[in-house]
């Protein structure tokens, strides 16, 4: 009986390992616009830092996903301080948050609604 539970066991870690293995190739997404990239609802989301303010860039498996409907607020945490703005479609795939600093060391929080018919949060750590 401990043979069978053990095997049923081997078995199960087997198949788990085996069905993450293909999530995990979604964290090696290149930055197209040389900003940093997270992934969340396999849609890769790439934040890049602009001298007024940070554009988010939207993809769905390789293919722009437009912006046009998608609305949101990015929030900023860097040394004590706390900064928010609202995330606005700008054309293609593209979403802008004016007025907004992304330094090294901040924290970033994205909360998209209506991505594919869902709210979506995506953090980054700037670098």
């Amino acid at each position: 009986m401990s043979l069978l539970r053990n095997l049923r066991q081997i078995t199960l870690l087997a198949c788990c390992v085996l069905v993450a293995h293909p999530a995990a190739a979604h964290g090696d997404a290149k930055a197209a616009h040389g900003g940093i990239v997270q992934v969340a609802h396999d849609v890769n989301f790439e934040l890049v830092s602009q001298a007024d303010g940070a554009t988010l860039y939207l993809v769905d498996h390789g293919k722009p996903l437009p912006s046009q409907g998608i609305s949101g607020k990015l929030t900023i945490l860097n040394k004590g301080q706390k900064a928010e703005a609202d995330l606005k479609p700008a054309g293609d795939n593209k979403l802008v948050a004016a007025g907004v600093v992304l330094s090294p060391g901040a924290k970033v929080v994205a909360v998209l609604n209506n991505v594919a018919g869902r709210t979506v949060t995506v953090r980054f750590n700037v670098k």
